[in-house]
């Protein structure tokens, strides 16, 4: 996720530059043909071209804001774990072994809390799986994970390490939902703690009901992972623009053809290809940005810039429910990657 108001001018730079000087190449290209073979029949209407950008346009704005619907319910996803896990600790710090202090009470806390700690990143990594960003980035976004790699996070063992003894931890290795059997030993402590009257039966059905909250909240997730952005949208729309930014020049010929004569190329003759040049880089930089920002939000769950910050949320619990354990060295917050917050 960007965690700054405004993006790094060298970012914009970087993403900005590729789009507008493909599209004033194109342009010139098309001046150059267009000039010296005098082929009239390059220069088309514009007028038909502008209506076919106003629906292109529309398609783009209709597919953007599917594409943001996923980041959202993506985060909110996430929020709703925050809070239940807050919750969780609650039910944990004060039903279970109510009023005793005991070494024997901390210890049956803190494996309650710390098993959900390694629920939470179980879930992070476990939707992280498979990114398309790892085979099918830009060479820019390639270089960028390469970059932050440290900021990833992303190995098993060292992140669930801290939170399961190590026959638990090599349990989760021969599990194809770790995250959903946590849980299941979860409830199975719980069920434990009942039975040797360390939990009433009241306080196990509310926390219970907790553990039902983070399954659906985990089904949730793992819906919008396995559901892919529908492709007739992304894919249709990524031919719309590529077609229409490809029809530009052709377009704009039209525009400035009266300020275009055929013959020997002079420095004179040049200028009015300029206007021409620039009005088809600007169009393409528009509508292919447009396009690649829905397209880096359809998936909220990957290493994009525009992922949601499930390391950050992860840490965020961590830190809170470390603290309600009563621990006073907490790990710091999640560090920014240059601008962006994984």
């Amino acid at each position: 996720m960007i965690s700054t108001r405004r993006l790094p001018l060298r970012v914009v730079a970087l993403t900005t530059l590729w789009p507008a000087g493909l599209g004033a190449v194109w342009a010139f290209a098309v001046f150059l043909l267009y000039y010296f073979a005098e082929l009239q029949f390059l220069r088309i209407p514009f007028l038909p071209l502008g209506t076919i950008g106003t629906a292109v346009a529309f398609y783009l704005g209709f597919k953007n804001n599917s594409a943001y619907d996923r980041f959202w319910e993506g985060r909110k996803i996430w929020g709703g774990i925050v809070n239940e896990s807050r919750t969780w600790a609650n039910y944990v710090i004060n039903s279970v072994y109510p009023g005793d202090d005991s070494p024997e009470a901390h210890a049956a806390r803190k494996d309650l809390i710390y098993r959900h700690l390694a629920y939470i990143n179980a879930l992070r990594l476990q939707l992280r799986r498979k990114s398309r960003f790892e085979d099918t980035g830009t060479r820019l976004t390639v270089r960028r994970l390469e970059k932050h790699r440290s900021h990833m996070r992303n190995d098993w063992d060292t992140e669930l390490a801290p939170f399961l003894s190590p026959e638990e931890l090599a349990q989760t290795h021969g599990e194809v939902n770790a995250a959903t059997q946590l849980q299941v030993r979860q409830s199975a402590a719980l069920q434990g703690l009942q039975r040797t009257g360390k939990v009433d039966l009241f306080h196990q059905l509310a926390m219970l009901e907790v553990v039902r909250a983070f399954y659906g909240l985990q089904g949730k997730a793992e819906r919008i992972k396995a559901t892919p952005f529908p492709r007739q949208y992304a894919e249709t729309g990524r031919v719309f623009v590529r077609t229409f930014v490809a029809l530009v020049p052709f377009g704009l010929l039209d525009v400035f053809a009266e300020h275009i004569h055929g013959g020997t190329l002079t420095l004179a003759s040049f200028w009015p290809a300029l206007p021409m040049v620039a009005s088809s880089a600007l169009i393409t930089w528009v509508f292919l940005m447009m396009e690649g920002v829905g397209d880096s939000s359809e998936d909220p769950f990957e290493r994009s810039i525009n992922d949601v910050p499930m390391n950050a949320l992860c840490r965020v619990i961590e830190r809170d429910l470390r603290q309600m354990l009563g621990e006073t060295e907490l790990p710091e917050p999640e560090p920014v990657a240059e601008f962006i917050l994984y």
